[in-house]
């Protein structure tokens, strides 16, 4: 890329200018899958008015690109440089934006949202990437919490801001929006961040050592494990998130509140990393999991019952939004509580891979999740039943995994 030559900053940032850019990489993927919920009702009476069910895949089709550009771009970043491999995925990001606000067919939008996931991958990889560059043991757990706090505003305003814009131009405006948001924080980190990555530090990029990563990952037993309790934690969050404005619009009948209740939903359950962290150590891992996943499935199963018994249908209205919103909430702090832990354990036996082998665990288990996010998604009956079902029996087969692995473990 001939114009880097030209853009080549040499002071390192401040500590406040640096988290703030890192947070704002982050963030791309999460407004670009949670902002574009509000718009499910107005895409399917232009993209799918036969079956509205069908817009979900617009979710989990970015998810899906996503996962494949972790494999992409985190060896990329590694071989050219993070500057390099940022502007080649925000670039292909930015270009997949522009097109889809055109798209005149749902099969193209998907499409075009696979390689808009794919692109914005490579701001969650080189986030991480100059995190660690720049920061080692207990100041790089600093920054990453830092880090954090930032980000977790925009999964909770993405949907508000999203439907801001939706009311403003349409659609196919929030497309353009992308756009803009990609432009500028691709310029704010070209303009003001050097490369961290020096070139004696650079790998060659090869198809090789990503394809022995995944084969190790698979035939590793602990890692195969967990990449299946992942599928299971990925499985049940992209399901919900992908049928949101359903469940919210027309089961709960939240209208256009849906983004407030979201928003909501989302800031209850931020602080699900920060207890991990100050609790993980002294209970353990496992026994985390265990007793996270645990915890969902008896809430799952006792937020099924109520809806399937009848009981809410004589309630008054708002005692069925607050069941649902309760629920909400716990499948939110469950995937903030065990990600990390799930992640870490897979990642356990392949230390002397590990750049590598985590792009891999995290490709694996959000592609394989779209198995059982895509049918529980189109499982939507205009109740909240489904999903809760498939929560619950996603959150079994997890505390199985997890507990005959404990049992092997003492044996």
């Amino acid at each position: 890329m001939p114009l880097l030559r030209f853009i080549r900053p040499t002071r390192r940032l401040s500590t406040p200018e640096l988290v703030a850019l890192l947070a704002a990489l982050m963030s791309l993927m999460a407004f670009s899958t949670d902002s574009i919920l509000p718009a499910m009702t107005e895409l399917a009476e232009t993209l799918a008015p036969d079956d509205k069910s069908r817009t979900q895949y617009i979710v989990s089709s970015f998810l899906l690109g996503s996962g494949v550009g972790m494999m992409i771009f985190g060896p990329m970043s590694d071989s050219f440089g993070r500057r390099r491999a940022l502007a080649a995925g925000v670039g292909l990001y930015i270009v997949a934006s522009g097109a889809a606000a055109f798209a005149g067919s749902l099969e193209v939008l998907l499409v075009l949202r696979l390689f808009m996931g794919i692109g914005a991958a490579a701001t969650r990889t080189v986030s991480q990437a100059v995190t660690r560059d720049l920061y080692s043991g207990a100041q790089q757990a600093r920054i990453s919490s830092l880090i954090f706090m930032a980000f977790v505003i925009v999964p909770a305003a993405a949907p508000l801001v999203g439907q801001q814009i939706i009311w403003a131009v349409g659609w196919r405006g929030l497309f353009g929006t992308y756009m803009i948001f990609g432009g500028l924080i691709l310029a704010w980190f070209l303009l003001r961040q050097p490369e961290t990555l020096a070139p004696e530090h650079r790998r060659i990029f090869r198809l090789v050592p990503i394809l022995t990563a995944a084969w190790e990952v698979i035939r590793t037993p602990v890692s195969a494990r967990y990449v299946l309790v992942q599928m299971m934690l990925y499985g049940q969050f992209i399901a919900y998130l992908s049928s949101a404005e359903q469940l919210w619009v027309d089961a709960m009948g939240a209208g256009d509140r849906f983004p407030l209740y979201f928003a909501g939903v989302s800031i209850l359950a931020a602080g699900a990393g920060f207890l991990n962290s100050r609790v993980v150590v002294r209970v353990g891992m496992r026994r985390m999991l265990l007793w996270a996943f645990g915890s969902q499935t008896g809430f799952a199963l006792v937020a099924f019952g109520l809806f399937a018994s009848g009981v809410m249908e004589g309630a008054p209205a708002w005692v069925p939004v607050m069941v649902f919103a309760l629920w909400s909430v716990s499948l939110f702090f469950i995937n903030g509580l065990t990600l990390g832990n799930v992640t870490a354990l897979a990642m356990e036996p392949l230390g002397h891979l590990a750049g590598t082998a985590s792009a891999v665990i995290g490709a694996l288990g959000m592609g394989s999740a779209m198995l059982i996010a895509a049918p529980l998604g189109q499982a939507f009956d205009g109740t909240p039943r489904p999903i809760m079902l498939g929560a619950a029996l996603c959150s079994a087969i997890a505390v199985t995994l997890v507990a005959t692995d404990m049992g092997r473990r003492r044996a």
